[in-house]
């Protein structure tokens, strides 16, 4: 649960975890531009492309990247390889341990 609570004590991997979380809900992300908003760039369901997480949470790349990897080596997420494009969803049996540790 440590490793867990770390990875999410930091600002920008919390809003990227919503974010990710909230496209695998069909929700609206997390501090989405309007322009995405309006051209429906960040509101794609289920699995979504790394690229997108930038151009919603304006972060670099190479942020996005180093926080998708601390994000998946705490077993919060999941990323596959789909071209260029990285696709991660949330780990469900990870939010569930979450959510037991809470109650």
């Amino acid at each position: 649960m440590a490793r867990i609570f770390k990875a999410l004590g930091n600002e920008q991997r919390l809003k990227l975890f919503l974010m990710v979380h909230q496209m695998g809900t069909g929700g609206s992300p997390v501090e989405q531009s309007a322009a995405n908003r309006a051209s429906g760039a960040c509101c794609e369901p289920v699995k979504k492309a790394f690229s997108a997480a930038c151009s919603c949470l304006g972060l670099a790349p190479s942020t996005i990247s180093h926080h998708f990897k601390a994000l998946q080596d705490a077993g919060l997420i999941t990323c596959t390889r789909d071209g260029q494009a990285f696709l991660c969803q949330v780990n469900e049996e990870a939010l569930d341990a979450v959510r037991g540790f809470l109650k």
